[in-house]
């Protein structure tokens, strides 16, 4: 199992595409407010589907309470960011490590990744693109880490 972290994410239906992805992988789902949106909209329900009831979900006040909570744990935390030259499938992903993706219109704050700035992640893109979507990089990165530890899962 592994923790994807949602800082200020501001579109409804990635951030339900992301919920499914983590039921799916019995990954566990932080989300950091500010959010763009109420928790209970339908856009969000429609893209978790069935799955946002089985979610393991927590929905944090802000990213000081979040980092108050897990500061013992900064040395698992792994920030991705296209502020960083360092692809995604050179770091070394273990069980229980925080994944932090940042809201789709501004990416994550400078001074969280400075707590670990060695641990600054990409996903190389062509000189064309500039980003993701959001959903679909939480899929790259968590399914990466899944497969450098499959032999660690027994659900799958």
């Amino acid at each position: 199992m592994f923790n994807i972290v949602l800082v200020h994410p501001q579109i409804p239906q990635n951030t339900g595409s992301i919920g499914r992805i983590c039921v799916n992988t019995d990954s566990r789902l932080h989300i950091v407010k500010p959010i763009g949106f109420d928790m209970s909209e339908k856009a969000l329900r429609r893209a978790g589907l069935d799955y946002w009831k089985l979610l393991d979900v927590t929905v944090w006040e802000s990213l000081d309470d979040f980092l108050k909570t897990y500061e013992k744990d900064k040395d698992r935390f792994f920030f991705s960011t296209t502020k960083t030259d360092r692809p995604y499938f050179t770091a070394s992903f273990q069980p229980g490590d925080f994944l932090f993706f940042g809201s789709e219109t501004k990416g994550l704050p400078e001074e969280l990744t400075a707590l670990k700035q060695d641990h600054k992640i990409t996903i190389p893109m062509s000189e064309n693109g500039r980003s993701l979507n959001l959903s679909v990089a939480v899929g790259i990165v968590l399914y990466d880490a899944i497969r450098q530890n499959f032999d660690a899962f027994d659900t799958f």
